[in-house]
């Protein structure tokens, strides 16, 4: 039977600002409450450092606190605590709003259309992080949110590559040697990690050329993620995704780790627990970077880094 921390308080009647720190915190945390005075979280949840600490504030601050383990001893008892947890509402609502604002994403403009999406994106994260027991409502909301990026993309994005309903086919990487690969300039995730795939798993002396516009792309180079490029975004898969099906390469778990969340940084869809950190070190990377070549050379190592830890054995 599943366990539950639980923490036990009382705080001091007088003390209002000890109270409203508190509550913060512990909704901060996505604490259930069982009842007046006693919150509880599933014994896994990250949130246990963050009980511990609330513990210690309303101690110090001479208020009653004590976490102890709170294990149900029937179904019907897991039930009920488990419903505490219940974010279908939250989220269900959150839907709504996606669903407003990718109706309105013209009407908008650019710039308030990407503040929209952004704090979608955030609130999307927020309840995520509390919803310990997710269902069908954080997969809907999961989707709404890919789709309200997908749109913000084909109204904004200028050249970001609309997704195709083709069927793939089978590539051989021998007809793919010494070749010229092409894409849009200003690299980004998608187009970082497709590239990265191609020189390291698929064409070890690739040569790459970015252009402004796809008319300026080489002749003869086979291009990827844009608009009529013979690799790039097709029903659900990003370019990354697709290439890894084309040449045979989806069967490698690492490989197919990197493209989950090279997917969620694309074009959104369920989280993936490593993706804001390739974020964040990918950003930091481009802030510093003075070419699109010296962009893809230094982050070939945050994915090469990636694919060895992903392809070691599991201690």
């Amino acid at each position: 039977m599943q366990s539950f921390e639980a923490l036990v308080l009382s705080l001091p009647a007088r003390n209002s600002t000890l109270r409203m720190r508190a509550w913060r915190a512990l909704k901060e945390a996505g604490c259930g409450v069982l009842r007046d005075g006693l919150y509880v979280l599933p014994a896994e949840a990250a949130g246990g450092a963050a009980l511990e600490k609330i513990e210690s504030e309303i101690r110090a601050d001479g208020g009653f606190a004590m976490r102890v383990e709170l294990r149900p001893k029937t179904t019907e008892q897991l039930g009920q605590i488990r419903n505490l947890f219940d974010r279908s509402a939250v989220l269900g609502a959150l839907v709504e709003r996606i669903e407003a604002a990718r109706r309105s994403i013209e009407r908008l403009g650019p710039r308030r259309a990407k503040t929209a999406v952004q704090r979608l994106e955030r609130s999307f994260e927020k309840v995520a992080q509390s919803d310990f027991f997710p269902g069908e409502a954080k997969a809907q909301a999961a989707a709404a949110l890919a789709a309200l990026k997908q749109r913000f993309g084909e109204a904004y994005a200028g050249g970001e590559p609309r997704s195709s309903q083709r069927k793939l086919r089978s590539r051989s990487a021998g007809r793919y040697r010494a070749r010229t690969w092409a894409t849009r300039a200003n690299l980004w995730v998608d187009r970082l990690a497709s590239a990265w795939l191609i020189k390291r798993f698929i064409d070890r002396e690739a040569k790459f050329a970015w252009f402004e516009r796809p008319s300026q792309r080489p002749k003869g180079a086979i291009g990827f993620d844009f608009d009529g490029a013979q690799f790039t975004h097709v029903k659900n898969r990003v370019t990354y995704e697709v290439l890894l099906e084309s040449f045979g390469l989806e069967s490698d778990a690492a490989l197919a780790k990197i493209g989950s969340a090279v997917h969620f940084l694309d074009v959104g869809g369920i989280p993936v627990a490593d993706a804001k950190g390739l974020e964040t070190m990918l950003r930091g990377i481009k802030e510093k970077a003075k070419s699109d070549d010296s962009l893809l050379a230094e982050a070939g190592r945050i994915f090469d880094l990636l694919y060895s830890a992903y392809a070691a054995p599991q201690a």
